[in-house]
């Protein structure tokens, strides 16, 4: 491997990386990252919410030191996939249930692991050895978007999502950390989201702060996906339709609206009963079978009472008097109190005869405190008006 021509075996990677399906490609230095500060900030100020595993001991030195990940790690590849779906999903003002575009598909740990473990096999082939290797997508304590800054990959947008130039920031990213030495690229020195606040003004929740950086504890994302319990009452119609994650901080950003394309790669592409969800039939998924239908999906991450939990909020922000009945049934019946307790919250929200009457009949029989509570505030409050 001494022999190699460095330049070479870089151009031939990325040459393989494109025919793999990844859009973006480049290398950087395992060095430790610049602004690891603002990092330990964002934990002390607690907005991880209640991500803990981000702010271990062990978690921050890895951050702060790839080598204690990999010791022999020299070059880390960062790559790129679009996933952004054809046909895009509807305008940000659809009325009715929404799942983030990246989760249309199929769940993007799966897809991407194996394109960059036929990445890291390549690598070994071209050096005619075994190479020292680490895979993340998403999985690990580094700090993924400062690397692919760093790749020049693009800059790191006031929404946080890494912006490229040529395709927006539609794509999630992969890393792989080898053991040897590649062609590093020039990073991506250069903010151009200029005065735009577009992302910040959008945001339903005001979870984007000036440091590029967000509350966690107020995104969308992070309510919908990683809160697996109570989310917090006064955030729940900031919530609107997304029954698993969030788009808008992308879709108004005037590089997606200019460059993104939707990809062609099959496996973004969205499941057709996503592309316009029936909240009746997250309502009504069933313990035991309900992964079925949502097998490598990355919907499955809030697991059954979770996303139940967000149909409900959608049924009650949309006041669709359709849901009724499945409310009624889950309020009633459901053997989860998470469920029965936001069952309770939509009910309130539509309001009507059924909806006043199921409320009453199960504050006579409910035991559970957080149902009760429901229960309790939806029937001292007024349904929303439509």
């Amino acid at each position: 491997m001494s022999g190699t021509n460095t330049l070479e075996l870089t151009t031939s990677i990325k040459t393989e990386a494109y025919r793999l399906g990844f859009d973006l490609f480049g290398v950087t230095r395992p060095s430790p990252p610049p602004h690891l500060d603002v990092y330990q900030h964002w934990l002390t100020a607690g907005r991880h919410g209640g991500m803990a595993y981000l702010a271990s001991d062990r978690a921050l030195r890895r951050r702060a030191d790839p080598c204690l990940i990999l010791p022999e790690c020299r070059s880390i590849l960062v790559v790129a996939v679009n996933y952004l779906p054809q046909p895009s999903q509807p305008s940000i003002g659809q009325i009715g249930a929404r799942v983030a575009a990246y989760a249309l598909g199929d769940d993007y740990h799966d897809v991407l692991l194996e394109r960059l473990e036929h990445l890291a096999a390549f690598v070994e082939l071209q050096v005619n050895q075994s190479v020292p290797n680490r895979i993340y997508i998403d999985t690990g304590p580094i700090l993924e978007r400062e690397l692919a800054q760093r790749a020049g990959l693009g800059w790191i947008g006031k929404n946080t999502c890494l912006i490229n130039p040529q395709i927006g920031s539609y794509f999630i990213l992969g890393e792989l950390l080898l053991g040897i030495d590649l062609e590093p690229d020039t990073p991506f020195r250069s903010d151009r989201c200029g005065s735009c606040t577009r992302c910040i003004d959008a945001c339903p929740t005001g979870c984007i702060l000036p440091d590029r950086t967000l509350d966690a504890r107020r995104c969308i994302s992070y309510l919908t996906i990683e809160e697996k319990g109570n989310i917090p009452a006064n955030l729940r119609s900031s919530i609107g339709g997304w029954l698993f994650g969030c788009d808008i901080c992308q879709q108004v950003c005037p590089w997606n609206m200019r460059f993104a394309a939707p990809t062609s790669d099959p496996s973004f592409q969205p499941r057709s009963f996503l592309v316009q969800p029936d909240v009746n039939l997250f309502l009504s998924l069933a313990p035991g079978s309900w992964t079925q239908s949502l097998r490598n999906s990355p919907l499955l991450r809030p697991k059954r009472r979770g996303l139940v939990r967000n149909a409900s909020i959608v049924a009650g922000n949309t006041g669709d008097p359709t849901t009724v009945p499945s409310l009624v049934r889950n309020l009633l019946c459901d053997s989860e109190p998470l469920v029965r307790a936001y069952a309770a919250w939509a009910l309130g929200q539509i309001g009507g005869e059924q909806a006043l009457k199921t409320l009453e009949q199960a504050k006579g029989m409910e035991i559970e405190q957080i149902v009760m509570d429901e229960i309790e505030a939806a029937l001292a409050s007024p349904p929303m008006e439509t």
